[in-house]
């Protein structure tokens, strides 16, 4: 968990984070994204970089079943969580991270919901989410699979747009998604959808259409 949780006042989300046992409201956007892209499948390994508290890692567990295996990585520890759920403490940035995960990898789907701790200062805290979601990019090429997926939560503002733009290199197909539980918080944060990583050395044809740079709630629906 990389940030700062302020309280808020509970929404429909949170309620029925609570009604269905689930750990964040923000389990409702992956919800929305698996229900909308069919990312994840029965059997899949999945990585969640940002876990705390676990929500992410519980809609991917019902997602992948039992012959799946999620590996929900923070900075802090994990309350328990049941199979196929295995949780680290660890840093993203670690140098030894890529060795461990190559180790228990490759994975079909990297999901990144990591955030800064926030300072106020809007052009850090655009530049550290960039970072952040740089490094999420940076890992999912490295331990994905061919076919793999990576999701990435990104604050617009700063230089989101080359951001974008990298990502549309490094992947055959990006769509940009602003799910509902977000839009409910007026948050200015996206997440790009990426799928087909594509081999080092490859880029993206000229011209190639693979994203759509709208952050409307229907965006890649």
């Amino acid at each position: 968990m990389y940030a700062a949780r302020v309280p808020r006042r509970p929404d429909r989300f949170h309620r029925r984070a609570k009604e269905e046992g689930l750990r964040a409201r923000s389990a409702f956007k992956l919800e929305e994204i698996q229900r909308r892209f069919h990312l994840l499948r029965s059997g899949g390994r999945v990585l969640d970089l940002g876990a705390a508290p676990g929500g992410f890692c519980q809609i991917a567990a019902r997602a992948v079943g039992a012959r799946g295996f999620v590996l929900g990585i923070d900075l802090e520890r994990l309350a328990p969580l049941p199979p196929p759920i295995e949780t680290w403490v660890a840093d993203a940035f670690a140098p030894e991270l890529l060795e461990r995960l190559r180790a228990v990898g490759p994975f079909d789907a990297v999901l990144s919901d990591l955030a800064p701790k926030t300072s106020g200062i809007r052009a850090a805290d655009e530049a550290r989410s960039l970072e952040l979601a740089n490094r999420a990019l940076t890992l999912s090429l490295q331990v994905l699979k061919p076919a793999g997926a990576l999701v990435v939560k990104v604050f617009m503002g700063g230089d989101f747009e080359t951001f974008l733009c990298d990502a549309r290199r490094r992947f055959s197909q990006v769509k940009v998604v602003r799910p509902e539980a977000s839009v409910a918080r007026g948050s200015k944060e996206v997440y790009l959808v990426c799928r087909g990583p594509r081999p080092e050395g490859e880029s993206a044809p000229r011209g190639d259409g693979s994203g759509d740079g709208s952050t409307g709630g229907n965006v890649g629906s």
